[in-house]
């Protein structure tokens, strides 16, 4: 009679390994489709249009649709992707169940993939783009869904395991995920809009632009501050963050993604400026630390990047500040969209990416500590180079300029191979020494 309660104890742990190993492959799935989509159809595309347009002197010969797939690839195929896999596998550590939605994960990594990969062919190519653009909006739409249901169905359904008060980084991440599908949604019915009365793959340039701050500030910004708020005092040694004056900050960046929406820049560019200053001091970014940062398998330059990110957070602020009053060819415009999706979300993921991904992808170690400080200090050279030549350039105060920028790409895009490089080491040699 004593060995039932041992067989049930020996198959619930069965059970939770089965879990995670399911929720680790999955991860792995998103992360390395995330970085294929980061690699070639983002940063290589990326290269090649800066190459084009320094050649022409100008943005206007570049195509629309081009500049909008690049876009595409790079906020919700790399980005998006890294976010879905770690989404899912944040399941596996929710005490309320212990099943894991295997099929909707894989059949989600598999539309998500698709949608993105169709998207990014009907806007480069041009080929069958009204059959394209709306399908690969429908795929995405449909795949973000099953990841919010299987989300909200893991719930604990106890409620006596359910906290009193949820912790601000849980309701920014929750209220990012929201902004994710309307961001879907919103995408969906614009490609089905563009394919049924458009003339070309291209979304109109205001409406793009539109789009490209929902994603940027309403899903990527507050995602990042709900994260650094669970993460950085545990791998950082930061002070715990402020709760209210966070959850402020998010206020005023959605009230500036409104503002956009509702064409009132200037108004937006203050909201945005205010919102990043708030969430600095509300996650006391540049305090000193209270305890020591931890480490072990990273670059020991682990907080000073942490802390350079929001350097380039505020600089993009300020430009876009500068580009409302100053901006005539859009090269303020693309310098303060090169700091913040580059300089701060880039760099965050660059630094974080390193610290986190090998353990969610089976308990790993980085394979080179090395690689991560170099990829890290490549990627936020480049952006300083972009940063400055973009406006020197773009708005005629320095011709010389345009011929140092494709510099600035080569130097980022050396940057992402070499952290491409590491996770996949990392990945593919489990028990390799690292370097």
């Amino acid at each position: 009679m004593s060995s039932a309660p041992h067989t049930e104890e020996q198959r619930a742990n069965s059970t939770r390994i089965a879990m995670e190993q399911h929720s680790q492959w999955l991860v792995t799935a998103f992360i390395a489709s995330g970085m294929l989509f980061m690699l070639l159809p983002g940063t290589f595309l990326g290269v090649w249009n800066l190459i084009g347009i320094s050649q022409q002197h100008t943005l206007s010969t570049l195509s629309p649709a081009w500049l909008q797939a690049h876009g595409q690839a790079q906020v919700f195929g790399w980005i998006g992707s890294f976010i879905l896999g770690i989404g899912f596998y944040s399941l596996t550590k929710m005490q309320s169940t212990l099943t894991f939605p295997v099929r909707a994960g894989w059949t989600s990594w598999g539309l998500w993939t698709l949608g993105i990969a169709l998207r990014w062919i009907g806007g480069v190519t041009g080929w069958q783009w009204r059959i394209l653009l709306p399908l690969s909006g429908a795929l995405e739409l449909t795949a973000f869904l099953l990841f919010f249901r299987s989300v909200r169905r893991h719930r604990p359904a106890d409620p006596a395991q359910r906290p009193l008060r949820r912790e601000t980084w849980m309701v920014l991440v929750m209220a990012a995920t929201v902004a994710f599908l309307v961001a879907m949604i919103v995408n969906f019915a614009a490609l089905t809009h563009l394919a049924l009365y458009g003339d070309s793959p291209a979304l109109p340039h205001v409406f793009d632009q539109q789009l490209v701050v929902l994603a940027v500030w309403g899903v990527l910004v507050p995602t990042i501050w709900g994260f650094n708020a669970r993460w950085l005092p545990v791998f950082a040694g930061f002070k715990k963050p402020q709760g209210v004056r966070l959850l402020v900050a998010y206020g005023l960046s959605v009230a500036g993604v409104l503002a956009v929406f509702a064409e009132w820049l200037p108004i937006a560019a203050v909201l945005f400026l205010f919102a990043a200053l708030l969430a600095i001091d509300a996650l006391h970014v540049w305090e000193p630390a209270v305890q020591p940062a931890k480490l072990l398998h990273v670059h020991k330059t682990f907080p000073l990047f942490i802390r350079l990110t929001y350097v380039w957070l505020v600089v993009s602020c300020v430009l876009d500040a500068l580009a409302v009053l100053y901006d005539h060819a859009g090269g303020i415009w693309g310098a303060s969209r090169h700091a913040l999706t580059v300089g701060f979300i880039a760099g965050m993921v660059f630094v974080i990416g390193q610290r986190i991904l090998p353990a969610f992808c089976g308990m790993r170690i980085l394979w080179s500590t090395r690689l991560m400080f170099w990829s890290l200090l490549l990627l936020h050279v480049g952006c300083a180079l972009r940063v400055t030549l973009e406006p020197l350039a773009y708005e005629s105060y320095w011709k010389f300029a345009w011929k140092l920028l494709p510099y600035s790409a080569f130097v980022e895009l050396t940057a992402v191979v070499l952290f491409a490089l590491n996770i996949v080491e990392t990945l593919l040699h489990a028990g390799r020494q690292p370097l």
